[in-house]
């Protein structure tokens, strides 16, 4: 393992992980692209041991207000179309993925922002749920879509239920990966040796947590919901 990959690496784990235990969601947004520059063969599986890890404690935090209804919807939905995910890992690069999933939630989070409710139906979920089987698995990015439809939710609901689409949707997309070849245990080492980083991102986070609510938690979604496609669309066009 090289030093300099462990630490900067962790350093910023640290910080995507504060994000997502605030919001919900970020940490593939915040760490992944970060983690690609410094060695791209960790991807996308060392970035799944986290993004497994880190929602199991937001779910052992949070487990009271989790929606088991709305998370049973987008995780069955991702089960389906992950092995797709694994296939397109195979025929494209994840950068081509990666700016198609960037383009349609760009224009989600546009339509939402001309106040086009986007509502937290059965339907929405299913799509979201299945577009995340395919970004997730192939590219790390599986939270902006649940996210946008998930928008309303009160924060620790927000929090809770994304953390349990998290933990099972990782989970999934890691078989698939091993089942496909895909994943290495080059990737799995890193993943386990940056999970202390990911616990000290969460400590820190948690009291924060009361603070960011309502119309405020919703504008942050949304905003590093927005932020998040740009980036990948520059990454995957540059």
């Amino acid at each position: 393992m090289e030093l300099s990959v462990l630490v900067l690496g962790g350093l910023v784990i640290v910080l995507a992980s504060v994000v997502q235990s605030t919001m919900g969601l970020g940490l593939m947004l915040v760490a992944a692209p970060v983690v690609t520059l410094l060695d791209p063969s960790l991807m996308p599986g060392g970035m799944l041991v986290l993004g497994m890890a880190l929602p199991v404690l937001t779910v052992i935090h949070e487990w009271q207000h989790v929606n088991w209804s709305q998370a049973g919807w987008l995780t069955g939905a991702r089960a389906v179309t992950t092995p797709l995910g694994v296939l397109l890992l195979g025929w494209l690069s994840a950068r081509a993925i990666g700016a198609v999933v960037g383009v349609v939630v760009l224009v989600a989070v546009a339509l939402t922002a001309w106040k086009l409710r986007v509502a937290t139906s059965r339907r929405n979920l299913v799509i979201a749920g299945a577009i995340a089987g395919i970004s997730g698995t192939a590219a790390s990015i599986g939270g902006p879509p649940a996210a946008v439809v998930l928008q309303h939710e009160p924060g620790p609901r927000l929090r809770a239920t994304l953390g349990a689409f998290f933990v099972v949707g990782s989970m999934v997309s890691l078989g698939a990966l091993a089942i496909g070849g895909e994943l290495t245990a080059h990737q799995l080492a890193y993943g386990a040796v940056w999970l202390p980083a990911l616990a000290i991102g969460f400590a820190v986070a948690v009291p924060l947590q009361k603070r960011l609510n309502g119309p405020r938690l919703r504008q942050a979604v949304l905003t590093l919901a927005a932020v998040s496609s740009v980036v990948v669309i520059l990454r995957s066009v540059l």
